[in-house]
């Protein structure tokens, strides 16, 4: 594990931001709902403060009653649904518009909840964002690979 990398477990819902010294920072998230989570290698190109949030097609198909009011994209602020702060996640140079984000709901922390991307207080994003380079890895690991020691 190197110092900067990010590690999601799936199972336990953390997300593991490496340090120096080979110690972490844990942070409880939400995953996505369903067959939604994507585990996978994938690399932060770019990070946003206060980022803009447009649903993807797929989600509108998927939910329009949720989603088609936003189609045309929802402007920075506390309600925003990437909250506060955004990572996000690249394969190669492709965006899958997964990201590692705030959240206006905190009560989901914990649970199975959004359409793909790993939800985090804003707090916890607020203190995370600073620490993370662009070019950093993010592993998503899937929830029947835990990273964290069973008995």
């Amino acid at each position: 594990m190197r110092p900067g990398d990010i590690h999601v477990d799936a199972i336990a819902r953390y997300l593991y931001h490496i340090e120096e010294g080979g110690t972490a920072m844990r942070y409880g998230v939400a995953i996505a709902k369903g067959d939604l989570y994507e585990p996978g290698t994938y690399t932060i190109r770019r990070k946003v403060e206060w980022p803009h949030w447009t649903p993807t097609q797929s989600m509108i198909e998927r939910d329009p009653e949720a989603y088609e009011r936003f189609a045309d994209g929802m402007e920075p602020g506390p309600n925003n649904a990437l909250g506060s702060r955004a990572l996000y996640l690249f394969v190669g140079d492709r965006d899958t518009y997964l990201r590692i984000h705030g959240t206006p709901s905190p009560r989901s922390i914990g649970g199975r909840a959004s359409s793909g991307c790993v939800r985090m207080v804003m707090a916890h994003i607020n203190d995370l964002y600073p620490n993370v380079a662009v070019g950093s890895t993010a592993f998503l690991y899937s929830a029947e690979d835990s990273v964290t020691a069973r008995s």
